[in-house]
């Protein structure tokens, strides 16, 4: 990113992806960052409308779900072991002048970092990381590799069997669906629903 966080103000979607895409030059990474976006905007849409706010605030919510998906795994190419990531990012992230609560969900993602997930976006973000990427191989598998073509019971069925997608981990799944305390099959209906709504930006 050029420039000094006292320069430009890095809290927007066009830097975090100009950030993320500097750091990260895997296409399926890439679009693993888009598709939990997806579903981190659809987020914090229902909870910029439970908290019944209104513009600006409603916009900069959106904002630090939208930027924090996207930079939640831009340090993993490069810094791949749980030594380093997402350490190694957060300490870049506070360097540049990101906000606390963003790199503090993003700490949060990694069970292993033992950074307690206490806010809705750090919950959320745990809730939709290992599931996009569920969703997406569930699409990967279909004759059209359309999300469109993915419904809640072939998910839940494909989550059954181990030999799928194996890098998924299926207890993450549920546990974040617990911890937001909704029932699995409407989160995994409802980030299905917000990866559709985008399925051009994922190429699904």
């Amino acid at each position: 990113m050029n420039g000094s966080p006292e320069s430009s103000c890095p809290y927007g979607r066009e830097q975090a992806w100009q950030l993320l895409t500097e750091w990260t030059q895997s296409e399926s990474l890439r679009k693993h960052a888009l598709a939990v976006e997806a579903c981190l905007i659809a987020m914090a849409e229902a909870e910029a409308g439970r908290l019944s706010l209104a513009p600006p605030d409603r916009d900069a919510l959106i904002n630090l779900y939208s930027t924090t998906a996207l930079l939640h795994d831009f340090d993993y190419e490069r810094h791949p072991t749980p030594a380093e990531h997402p350490f190694v990012g957060v300490r870049e992230l506070e360097r540049l002048g990101w906000p606390a609560e963003l790199r503090t969900a993003i700490l949060g993602h990694a069970q292993y970092s033992g950074v307690p997930r206490v806010t809705h976006l750090d919950k959320s973000l745990f809730a939709c990381d290992e599931l996009a990427g569920f969703l997406t191989a569930c699409a990967l598998v279909k004759p059209t590799k359309a999300i469109a073509d993915v419904e809640v019971p072939s998910v839940r069925k494909k989550m059954k069997d181990k030999a799928f997608a194996r890098g998924v981990n299926r207890e993450d799944v549920i546990r974040g669906a617990a911890d937001l305390g909704v029932d699995l099959d409407a989160h995994i209906a409802f980030c299905l629903e917000a990866m559709k709504r985008r399925s051009s930006n994922l190429g699904l």
